[in-house]
């Protein structure tokens, strides 16, 4: 019996440390886009997410959910500051994955800085029409730059766009986009692209603030979202690129808003005194 019980707390001990040596990384966003869709009928639509897989089960019971609706009456504060970018020229790799085309950016040359904490831009992608909501309106498009700690942590800058006038970023991946255009998997290197781009000539002192997830399985919670005030422009042309790039039942790719809960939502406006 002795023997047994040592047996039974060697292997407890062994499975312990099997366990303690394999890093369990959930918070990241599911890079297969078979696994889920956008598809409102389907059972793998986004209304079911949280039944598909255990470790998703916040897409459907978490309570600080993204993306949400911006209202009029948000609080408005001046003393956040102007947003502390550092972004540099990387060579960057275009990836189709089926649900959106991500941006990965090679180096770790970027970063954002949010209370004195550093996050690292990682990769970067389109949703269309835009996820975030003004007022009840989604607008046309919306890009969202992933920043990431070495701990795991989750800032992400969102961008929304109006159709317009070409935007110089699409304009420079234009090529590369064409290359992996309804091809899932694929990938295409490009030369050094500057991350600056996307805000040049937009104002990063106006912005909403508040605390939510990821938009996409597992739907990762206590992520920083920064979405511009500022609404930009990109051309039709360059929104059915982006479009037509992805699976067919992808092509709307916008998570559902998402209830507030409660949560505190912030507009930073300098110029606002009151």
């Amino acid at each position: 019996m002795e023997n047994l019980t040592k047996q039974a707390l060697i292997c407890s001990l062994l499975t312990a440390l099997v366990l303690l040596s394999c890093p369990i990384t959930m918070s990241e966003e599911v890079e297969n886009e078979k696994e889920f869709t956008y598809d409102m009928k389907s059972k793998s639509g986004p209304e079911n997410w949280g039944d598909i897989e255990p470790e998703w089960n916040l897409c459907k019971k978490g309570s600080m959910q993204s993306p949400i609706n911006f209202l009029n009456g948000v609080q408005k504060v001046n003393n956040l500051g102007e947003l502390k970018i550092n972004y540099k020229p990387s060579k960057v790799v275009l990836v189709n994955r089926g649900h959106d085309i991500k941006v990965k950016w090679v180096g770790g040359k970027s970063n954002i800085e949010i209370n004195g904490t550093k996050y690292d831009l990682i990769q970067s992608h389109w949703h269309s029409p835009s996820e975030h909501a003004i007022d009840g309106t989604r607008l046309d498009l919306e890009l969202h730059m992933v920043h990431q700690t070495p701990s795991g942590e989750y800032a992400v800058l969102g961008i929304i766009y109006r159709a317009g006038r070409e935007d110089p970023f699409v304009s420079l991946l234009s090529k590369g986009l064409k290359a992996i255009s309804d091809h899932t998997g694929a990938e295409e290197e490009v030369a050094e692209v500057d991350p600056s781009m996307v805000k040049e000539g937009s104002s990063v002192s106006l912005y909403y603030r508040y605390t939510g997830s990821l938009t996409t399985p597992p739907c990762s919670e206590n992520v920083i979202w920064t979405v511009l005030r500022e609404v930009r422009s990109i051309s039709q042309e360059q929104i059915k690129l982006l479009q037509e790039a992805v699976e067919d039942d992808s092509r709307s790719n916008a998570r559902p808003l998402q209830e507030l809960n409660n949560r505190v939502v912030q507009l930073n406006d300098p110029g606002d005194r009151h």
